[in-house]
């Protein structure tokens, strides 16, 4: 490093990990992945871990950040309290019983968060009320994103094909079960019942009848009460990335490539994140046209909800050569082990790329409205 470069001042980078939501390990897991790859030349990193019960803290690099015999990480919340007034880009430390104090200003946020309560365009919000850049999609992409149901609208709406599903919201359930059991009975067995507005394979329920079919929408609503129940789709799971470019070019896809996930019966929250449950096979062995076709088709679904930074794009492609979104994740798993990040290092962009073009597109961005 040069004289110049060393007197340059370094990005200063929190990165937001943890969250009250059953995803939480999941988060920490991928800001583990992104703590280690920041090159601290460059960026002055903060880490902020978020408590289960929703409390900001100043959170140590030295915690846990992966599942060790079988125990999920957990954020450590001894640090101290922190807050992001709106409007002053700038972190304040809560201790009890002393003067707030400044710890200065953020240049870019890195929001290493799933689920409700961080993926699902809040933090986004709050960052946009804060005047600070971050990381990935805005406030509505972020929100539709994470709402399957809303997902699926946007999506056959920009012409794109999806399976056929079933909403069951809370006010149904509770004024009119026998109405809605019928409705999904219509779609055929079996069916997967799933939380609308959650991520990570979290609630999930294969159903093959009847008999199973209110124990897995009570299940699946212990994570939100609103439920999507869609029909199967016999298919193999192909998945491709897109990526933001930065200046005026398109956004760039992936080479898609197919999940592998053995005994599982579906892509279960094991076959993501236990090592060795799940391979994913990068390109994946489809015809160089369905591949092609597959591309712009998770381009499409990227700008059809308005996406920015990265997310991934799940597909089916079945017996019949015919292609069906099955759903797109604007805050997608980020170990370095994870299918996102695994597809660019195929495509030709390291994780350590990936996580500082991320930070650049979100450093060239406006804040507010575009």
């Amino acid at each position: 490093m040069n004289e110049q470069e060393e007197s340059r001042p370094r990005v200063r980078v929190a990165v937001v990990f943890g969250g009250r939501n059953s995803e939480h390990a999941v988060s920490l897991m991928g800001a583990g992945s992104v703590l280690a790859a920041l090159d601290r030349s460059k960026y002055d990193v903060v880490p902020i871990g978020i408590a289960p019960d929703g409390r900001w803290v100043l959170a140590s690099e030295n915690q846990r950040f992966e599942i060790e015999g079988g125990e999920l990480p957990v954020v450590d919340d001894s640090g101290a309290a922190l807050a992001l007034p709106s409007g002053s880009g700038s972190l304040v430390a809560l201790d009890s019983g002393r003067i707030p104090e400044s710890l200065g200003q953020v240049d870019v946020v890195f929001p290493m968060l799933h689920g409700a309560y961080g993926e699902d365009g809040t933090i986004q919000g709050l960052l946009e009320m804060a005047g600070v850049p971050y990381v990935g999609s805005g406030v509505l992409a972020s929100a539709v994103g994470m709402d399957k149901a809303y997902m699926k609208a946007v999506l056959a709406a920009a012409g794109l094909p999806v399976g056929p599903y079933v909403v069951v919201r809370d006010r149904d359930w509770r004024l009119e079960r026998e109405r809605v059991l019928k409705d999904v009975e219509e779609l055929g067995w079996p069916v997967f019942v799933k939380p609308s507005r959650a991520g990570s394979s979290q609630g999930i329920s294969r159903v093959d009848g009847a008999e199973g079919l209110e124990q897995a929408i009570e299940f699946a609503r212990t994570h939100d009460p609103k439920v999507l129940v869609e029909a199967a789709i016999e298919g193999r799971e192909v998945e491709c990335a897109v990526l933001e470019s930065l200046g005026d070019e398109p956004p760039a896809a992936s080479l898609p490539g197919e999940v592998l996930y053995g005994d599982h019966e579906y892509f279960d929250f094991n076959a993501k994140y236990v090592p060795d449950e799940m391979r994913l096979q990068v390109p994946a062995d489809i015809p160089v046209a369905v591949s092609e076709e597959l591309r712009q088709m998770a381009v499409r679904a990227f700008e059809a909800l308005g996406c920015e930074g990265l997310s991934r794009v799940d597909f089916f492609y079945t017996p019949s050569g015919s292609l069906i979104v099955n759903e797109i994740n604007t805050m997608p798993g980020f170990t370095s082990l994870s299918v996102a990040p695994q597809l660019w290092a195929a495509t030709g962009l390291s994780y350590a790329e990936l996580v500082e073009r991320l930070i650049q597109l979100a450093l060239a961005r406006p804040a507010g409205l575009r």
